[in-house]
């Protein structure tokens, strides 16, 4: 019961997380015609990483010391954080909510196939399977050729490459470094790069409006990183990692109602393909963590 009860929490935490992540997406979104890009991402960075240090100083998680080997990783996981921001948001500034969402939950899949590639994990027949057809489904969102093509949809899967680096990176640091030094350190390289990019654009006057888009945002990303720091140490991440699709839940709703967008037949039917590719490997590792389980506690014969 109390295992249930843990891996419930880890997935209540990871679904306030993915609503916390598309409502920044969608105040982000809402600057397209007022801000530039660089602009927006330098003042949400500016807001936000003073409050992730002081809530990893009050836990006790800012820690700047770190083996040379945890620094050299964290500077290639900041690099990798500034491309995936700089291609999301850009075709987030320039494509509707969802069909950019719906790009974006191809990740979990090349994370599994990346982690045969660099880790030599095992992914079987059927699991390697499940990620071809999770291609298919990212091809019939994107639908290279077709009328809804554009190219930032390209930036989105762009997007999705340096979200797997990332992650990649990620899992070679060591327990050592806390989650919360992580998280603010990114948030700082983020808001730099693109203060830096910044001084090559137009500043434009920040609204009344504006702020208060600015305001929401900062709000809920340092929400959506506290929620998915906690969510993946809290229950079986075989349980809690398949809450990530509900991002795609989110952005439907919330670019109806913000944008009055809604993604077409094809869209939606890839996404749905992505989503149950990526519920499939996931249960499928989880039930083969099971077995291995049960297989290392069996009495000898």
């Amino acid at each position: 019961m109390a295992e249930l009860s843990e891996n419930l929490r880890g997935a209540v935490l990871m679904t306030a997380s993915m609503a916390a992540f598309t409502v920044n997406d969608t105040f982000i979104k809402s600057l397209a015609d007022d801000l530039p890009l660089m602009q927006t991402v330098f003042l949400r960075g500016a807001g936000v990483t003073p409050l992730l240090a002081l809530l990893a100083l009050s836990r006790g998680a800012l820690r700047f010391r770190m083996a040379g080997r945890d620094a050299g990783l964290l500077a290639l996981r900041s690099i990798a954080e500034i491309l995936a921001a700089l291609f999301f948001l850009t075709a987030l500034y320039n494509m509707p909510l969802a069909n950019a969402t719906a790009i974006l939950q191809a990740a979990p899949l090349m994370v599994t196939l990346a982690g045969a590639l660099f880790f030599g994990e095992a992914i079987g027949i059927w699991r390697m399977s499940a990620i071809l057809v999770g291609f298919a489904g990212v091809l019939l969102i994107v639908q290279p050729g077709g009328e809804g093509f554009t190219s930032y949809s390209i930036w989105a899967l762009a997007a999705v490459v340096a979200v797997v680096a990332r992650d990649v990176v990620t899992r070679k640091m060591s327990g050592a470094l806390p989650s919360l030094t992580v998280a603010t350190v990114t948030a700082f390289c983020v808001g730099a790069a693109a203060g830096l990019a910044a001084l090559f654009e137009p500043w434009v006057p920040v609204s009344g409006g504006s702020a208060l888009a600015l305001g929401g945002s900062v709000v809920s990303i340092l929400f959506a990183y506290l929620f998915s720091v906690t969510a993946v140490r809290v229950g079986d991440m075989g349980f809690v990692a398949p809450f990530r699709y509900t991002g795609l839940v989110w952005a439907l709703i919330l670019g109806l109602i913000a944008f009055g967008d809604f993604p077409g037949p094809l869209t939606l039917f890839g996404s749905a393909v992505v989503i149950a590719a990526g519920l499939f490997t996931y249960l499928r590792e989880r039930m083969l963590s099971i077995r291995r389980r049960e297989i290392s506690q069996a009495p000898p014969r």
